[in-house]
């Protein structure tokens, strides 16, 4: 991580370094000359509001971040940041609650930026067992949950692929978010050690290599293979909106789905 950025200049450049542009792709990309680009970063010439925005959305910055190019630039932040509780957010919280329960009786789930649980369906808790209460604290971090020793790691029965796929995804949302909260988490995962006994096969399995990478959980009634998907907003302007997403787990044989539906039916 370099040195946090001062101008609005030198955020440009950080991210356009960040998406492994040089001046000149990314001059070409928002359409203007490679020399007014050099400019804006070196602070020789400062951009327009509209500019800002129109250089962040060719960079594919976050909104949160948009906002403090905005800011270093001089200009009022454009995106709205509420909390989820906020009555504006209503619609999306019933949309979100909606997806939720019509999943049933697979589990599903809405985080954060930071992985943090923001809501669940009824058939998630039963798939997560016994676990240290601490873990379930809020906020309740998904990955910590999933990955800690005393979390739900010594069920998880492919856990070193398992493991892989997690910090694998969470690598690639530091790159595009350079958020340091999560360098913070990848750094705790990657320190934890392996349930005991936990050994990496020599070959992965043939039914899913190449296609995705299932999670294979222990449970009362036996193991679970589930695969997932991520649903998120498709065109927010508000920056909590635009950090939400919702992770749905599908069986990914006819046995995981006969045991899910046995599950679902023990739920009050």
């Amino acid at each position: 991580m370099t040195t946090p950025a001062s101008t609005v200049g030198d955020h440009l450049r950080d991210w356009r370094q960040r998406r492994r542009m040089s001046q000149m792709d990314l001059a070409l990309e928002a359409d203007i000359s490679t020399r007014h680009l050099s400019f804006i970063e070196t602070g020789r010439s400062q951009p327009s509001r509209e500019m800002v925005l129109h250089l962040a959305d060719r960079l594919e910055v976050p909104l949160r971040e948009r906002n403090i190019l905005l800011v270093a630039a001089g200009y009022a932040p454009v995106y709205s940041h509420r909390p989820f509780e906020d009555p504006a957010l209503q619609a999306a919280r019933q949309a979100i609650d909606l997806v939720l329960k019509g999943h049933e009786p697979y589990p599903a789930l809405a985080v954060d930026r930071h992985w943090s649980l923001v809501a669940a369906n009824g058939a998630l808790m039963p798939l997560v067992g016994a676990v240290d209460p601490g873990l379930l604290k809020p906020p309740v971090n998904v990955l910590r949950l999933s990955l800690h020793p005393q979390g739900m790691a010594s069920r998880i029965v492919n856990f070193p692929e398992w493991r892989d796929h997690i910090l694998a995804r969470l690598h690639h949302q530091v790159e595009v978010t350079a958020d340091v909260t999560l360098m913070k988490l990848m750094d705790e995962l990657r320190a934890y050690p392996p349930p005991s006994g936990t050994s990496r096969p020599p070959h992965p399995r043939q039914d899913y290599a190449g296609v995705l990478v299932p999670l294979r959980l222990r449970s009362e009634d036996g193991i679970l293979t589930l695969f997932s998907t991520t649903t998120v907003f498709g065109t927010p302007i508000d920056v909590t909106l635009s950090e939400l997403a919702i992770e749905a787990f599908f069986p990914a044989d006819p046995e995981t789905g006969a045991l899910l539906q046995k599950a679902a039916a023990r739920l009050p």
